[in-house]
């Protein structure tokens, strides 16, 4: 989950690494460094933040046109000064940086020092840079060579940049499980774990697949594999701009982010949502739909947020379309014998479409026969190319490691999916998915209204800025969004929550219940209603403090609220799109009162590319 920059080119190496680092920061921020070759390695790195790192180069600046760079997220080694990259043999030979989990690092390390290597640090990267100076110096191969054979020893994942002294005008970079990409430059190459860093200099990039690797000279670039078969590489050409991946005015990506909504909704259903046909297109998954229509069931597998999307997905599903589903972890997916074959779908969904665990459920179920189909935000990702068809969300670069846009664009793909597959299998009439679509098409207007409203979840935010706990409540298709509220508090405000369906508070957790405990609401669902207004006196009864999310004709209750927080009326099955809306809200400013580092919390990181 680190992120990895690296140019060779006529410009200084690390102004433009610095620059990268600091957009891929979301990535990972325990340490930073930089390797720059100039006819010798000169290294600076350091626990913290990219800025640490720019402050300790602008009073001791490295010169020079190639080199490469590295944000941290720990996984083998605390963050501090010795563990973070770039990392070095014992001769500085090399010098490299990795993102991934070397899994077989402790036999290779024990054997490395049994042939006189000495380790400094207690990472598993470093452990790549002794083997490969080992192997250069047992085999006596060039640099590319050295490179192929260590990296046959190693089983885990990686996406590694490595410089070398005796060759000061080459940059390898080699990917397993973990990204990277090129960009295609005039005269100059550069290197990252995602577009972001590149964005400005280029639009052109070329995606590594697992197991190749790519020798970057002044000249150009050449793609291979490890096992040294030349490829020939597509160049892709990027859709985001640079204005996409700045803050824009706000305090910090995830408030723009959240704002952002009313027009990503908008642009995921741009020429597919057709409203006067009373049609919906989905081009991405055409190739499949007739699988699809007859499948015997669909599963869904996904992580954090993007599970609690396809808990949404379920719902919808099984309403819309009269369609079998079952949501799965995707981390524990390949860690059972999971039954599926053929005749059944998976769906997999990834904002970034490199998630780990997901790519892993994605390959256990392609293997067993499943047809599978991708949602997931950036374009040429991996899931994205592994996948049989897919939708794209078309959300827009998300650098928040909290959630948001993401979120509410999953679910109108996934809505406008069920709402295709109802319709061809004869369960939804063509009358209900007129009005079906006429209020999906209204849901952005509807999100600016609530948003309006950003000041009131404000005010709303200081009076609970400093609970210990809260509980969010759902029935039916908000179940999930009070999974995704709770979620949301937990990752950037560090204020322990749990998201429960509203019956089950009866069985636990109503025993936390005093007044000093303020629950969280989501009463806006016409067909559970009722039930609803009982678990909120129930609520009541125990002296909690109830903030409710909920309709302004819904006035039992507004008034047995504390606070209330209205949305516009829709259709039951979209309130998801909406109910979530002021739960970022109020994650985001509890956050920002309590001083927390909104964009970035601890111990996170955006892209979970690692186990």
């Amino acid at each position: 989950m680190c992120g990895i920059v690296g140019y060779i080119g006529h410009r200084e190496a690390s102004d433009v690494i610095i620059k990268g680092l600091k957009r891929l920061e979301y990535r990972g921020y325990d340490s930073a460094g930089i390797a720059i070759s100039n006819g010798e390695l000169q290294i600076s790195k350091g626990k913290g933040k990219v800025a640490i790192l720019e402050a300790s180069l602008l009073a001791t600046p490295i010169k020079g046109t190639l080199g490469i760079g590295h944000t941290r997220w720990a996984t083998h080694g605390e963050p501090n000064d010795v563990n973070a990259h770039p990392h070095t043999g014992n001769t500085r030979k090399f010098a490299i940086v990795h993102n991934g989990i070397i899994e077989n690092y402790d036999v290779l390390k024990k054997e490395l020092q049994k042939n006189g290597c000495t380790f400094i640090g207690e990472t598993d990267t470093e452990v790549l840079a002794h083997l490969i100076e080992e192997v250069q110096r047992v085999s006596k191969a060039d640099f590319e060579t050295s490179v192929q054979i260590a990296l046959k020893q190693v089983v885990g994942t990686y996406g590694l940049a490595i410089v070398n002294h005796d060759e000061p005008d080459k940059l390898i970079i080699a990917r397993k499980g973990s990204p990277l990409l090129l960009g295609i430059g005039d005269g100059e190459t550069f290197v990252a774990s995602d577009a972001s860093p590149i964005i400005e200099y280029t639009n052109k990039v070329v995606y590594l697949d697992d197991d190749e690797m790519a020798v970057i000279t002044r000249n150009g670039y050449e793609v291979k594999t490890i096992r040294n078969v030349k490829i020939t590489k597509e160049i892709h050409e990027l859709e985001m701009s640079i204005e996409q991946i700045e803050k824009g005015g706000y305090p910090h990506f995830m408030l723009k982010e959240i704002n952002e909504q009313v027009d990503t909704i908008s642009d995921c259903m741009r020429g597919r949502l057709q409203v006067k046909a009373n049609d919906i297109k989905l081009g991405g998954i055409e190739p499949v739909l007739d699988k699809l229509v007859n499948a015997r069931r669909i599963l869904i597998a996904a992580c954090g947020t993007s599970w609690h999307s396809g808990l949404v997905g379920e719902y919808l599903f099984e309403y819309l379309a009269k369609m079998p589903v079952e949501v799965e972890y995707a981390s524990e997916f390949r860690y059972r014998e999971p039954l599926i074959d053929d005749k059944d779908v998976l769906i997999v969904l990834s904002q970034s479409g490199e998630t780990a665990d997901t790519l892993a459920a994605l390959r256990e179920a392609k293997e067993r026969g499943a047809t599978v189909i991708g949602i997931c935000n950036v374009v040429g990702s991996t899931i994205a190319r592994e996948t049989d068809a897919g939708v794209y969300i078309h959300a827009g670069p998300e650098i928040g490691v909290a959630s948001t846009k993401a979120f509410t664009a999953q679910v109108t793909v996934l809505t406008m999916m069920a709402m295709k597959l109802g319709k061809m299998r004869g369960v939804l009439s063509e009358e209900k998915f007129h009005e079906l679509a006429v209020a999906l098409s209204e849901i952005p207007g509807k999100v600016k209204e609530i948003l309006q409203q950003a000041e009131k979840v404000e005010e709303i935010a200081k009076m609970f800025t400093y609970a210990p706990n809260f509980l969010y409540l759902g029935r039916s298709y908000n179940f999930p969004v009070a999974l995704e509220g709770a979620l949301k508090l937990k990752e950037i405000s560090y204020i322990h929550a749990e998201g429960y369906p509203a019956a089950e508070m009866k069985h636990g957790p109503i025993a936390l219940i005093d007044e000093h405990m303020p629950v969280v609401v989501l009463a806006v669902t016409n067909h559970v209603n009722e039930k609803m207004i009982s678990n909120i006196e129930e609520v009541r009864a125990r002296k909690g403090r109830i903030l409710s999310v909920t309709n302004e004709r819904n006035t039992d209750v507004i008034r047995l609220s504390e606070f209330a927080i209205t949305i516009p009326e829709t259709h039951d099955c979209l309130t998801p799109l909406l109910t979530v809306i002021p739960l970022q809200l109020l994650s985001y400013y509890i956050a920002v009162n309590r001083k927390c580092h909104v964009d970035q919390p601890r111990n996170l990181a955006k892209s979970v590319t690692v186990e």
